[in-house]
């Protein structure tokens, strides 16, 4: 079993359920011990700021502001370089502890050993 797993979300309000599903599975990961580094890009780039994600409503889903708390509480969320720009987001406008960073940093996580990786 991968002991590290990084998922990139691309879908927002846009896609709801494929938007929650990965936001489920990085918390389940983490609740599981697993060391998870969760990307936003595309649409979910906006949960990256304080509020956003508490204006999401998916029925039958977990909250994502308590999936967002536990995914920071022992993993890390990143915010993707190019997603942030697009969308005028800089370093100070995200909830603290996100990082903003690029498509190298995502290749290197995502072919480290022993690293599982899944888009939604």
């Amino acid at each position: 079993m991968a002991k590290k797993l990084v998922i990139k979300v691309t879908a927002g309000a846009d896609a709801p359920e494929r938007c929650s599903q990965a936001f489920t599975v990085a918390a389940v990961a983490v609740a599981s011990g697993v060391d998870v580094s969760l990307w936003l890009t595309g649409e979910s780039a906006w949960f990256a700021l304080p509020g956003r994600a508490a204006e999401f409503e998916l029925p039958h889903a977990a909250p994502l502001p308590d999936l967002i708390e536990s995914i920071m509480a022992a993993g890390r969320i990143t915010l993707c370089t190019q997603c942030a720009a697009r969308r005028e987001i800089t370093e100070k406008d995200v909830i603290e502890g996100v990082r903003i960073a690029g498509a190298q940093v995502f290749v290197q996580e995502s072919l480290a050993d022993d690293t599982q990786a899944l888009v939604y």
